[in-house]
């Protein structure tokens, strides 16, 4: 089974808004064994509504639309499906007396702009939506099934788990698909690809395999269809295989990510740490700490931009400073040291480095970032030629680290 979702609102087109709905759509259909085959964004037009709702019916068995279902006379999608489905809006009473009990729950006054909100294309299911004064409306016409709901995310959310998603299971007989999400980090995808590309061409031809590259990181997902007991076999499987193959740059699966897999190899070692950022500018700290529980790791951090505080907050040597330079090996291995001492830590990431986009010279050029990692039998430092874009080197560098940080710490003993 095929849906294809159509998002309205000119908000989207012009980068007002971020189109979260259908990411969060699509993988909940996914879920439930529902391709998605086309994801359209359109403008509030009745021709573009019109085609949109055309072509997606010729592609597809489900169309999902969100978005147009204000009371304002911008929000054109109601009297729309009405046209295209040849009928006209009626009064549904339901859709009333919950619009009557939503403005009286909050001690406000119906206006007679809402109370239109209650009128529906006569062919329509109505979706009662609890969480807001636009209902959702359900057509099954022509063999297809059409799903008008809100474009308010928290409102669509609780439409699609409430009623879309087992309206659907219910209905139809659908596929089991099963995702496994490999992650990687420390290898560029080109290299990776050149690693597992004899076990890749080997995959059973019910399981396919997708690169997902972002900053510092590739995933490796892994999905079979079919029968569930099958497709789980046959994924636990290939991952054995390949973690066997790749070991040293795996660090998780599916939703895991480095921050949570180094708290909880902090914890079976009983160990501590701490940060000391210049660059990062506690990126890494912020990552570490958005994990529920990591007080009982994380010692703390200093955020050691300017020369001064490095030498009275972390103990680096004045020296070093007018030597070396902040963004340099010396330095940074002496701001490990100093996090570890100052806090009492097992374990310490320090980060110095050009993140951008000015400051950088023909010796130390933007991008280039001095990492160190200290734990209670080493402190090392290692030099990495980034990018040019500031926020990316941001990313790249806490990335870096904590993929660094986890490997010292899987190394070490129990």
């Amino acid at each position: 089974m095929k849906a294809e979702i159509i998002t309205i609102g000119d908000e989207i087109l012009i980068g007002q808004i971020v189109d979260t709905n259908s990411a969060w759509m699509s993988s909940r259909l996914n879920g439930i064994g529902v391709k998605v085959a086309q994801i359209t964004s359109i403008s509030d037009r009745r021709e573009h509504i019109l085609e949109a709702l055309k072509e997606a019916e010729g592609r597809a068995d489900v169309i999902l639309i969100t978005g147009g279902l204000g009371p304002t006379p911008d929000d054109l999608t109601k009297d729309v499906l009405a046209e295209y489905f040849q009928t006209h809006l009626v009064r549904n009473d339901e859709a009333y007396r919950q619009l009557e009990g939503f403005f009286k729950s909050r001690n406000r006054e119906m206006s007679a702009l809402n109370a239109r909100q209650a009128d529906l294309p006569a062919n329509c299911t109505m979706l009662p939506n609890p969480n807001g004064t636009a209902p959702g409306m359900q057509f099954e016409e022509r063999g297809k099934v059409f799903v008008s709901m809100p474009g308010v995310p928290f409102e669509m959310k609780a439409m699609m788990d409430d009623h879309v998603l087992p309206w659907l299971k219910n209905k139809y007989v659908l596929p089991f698909i099963l995702h496994r999400t490999i992650l990687t980090q420390g290898i560029a995808e080109s290299t990776l690809y050149e690693m597992i590309a004899s076990w890749e061409e080997a995959l059973p031809d019910s399981v396919r395999l997708a690169y997902l590259p972002s900053a510092g990181m590739v995933r490796l997902r892994l999905t079979a269809t079919g029968e569930e007991k099958t497709c789980k076999e046959l994924i636990a499987k290939e991952e054995e295989k390949l973690r066997k193959l790749i070991p040293q740059y795996i660090y998780g699966a599916d939703d895991e990510t480095l921050e949570s897999v180094i708290g909880r190899l902090l914890l079976e070692r009983n160990a501590t740490m701490a940060i000391a950022e210049s660059c990062t500018g506690g990126y890494i700290a912020h990552r570490i700490t958005s994990i529920p529980g990591s007080s009982a790791y994380f010692l703390g951090g200093v955020v050691s931009y300017a020369n001064e505080v490095k030498t009275s907050l972390l103990g680096v040597d004045a020296g070093s400073l007018r030597t070396h330079g902040a963004v340099s090996e010396d330095v940074v291995l002496q701001m490990a040291a100093g996090a570890r001492k100052a806090t009492g830590a097992n374990y310490a990431v320090a980060t110095s480095g050009v993140a951008g986009p000015d400051g950088g010279t023909e010796e130390k050029p933007v991008g280039l970032v001095w990492i160190a990692v200290a734990g209670p039998t080493f402190t090392e430092a290692k030099q990495f030629r980034f990018v040019k874009d500031r926020m990316r080197n941001i990313e790249l560098a806490t990335q870096t680290a904590l993929g660094w940080l986890r490997r010292k710490l899987e190394e070490s003993p129990h």
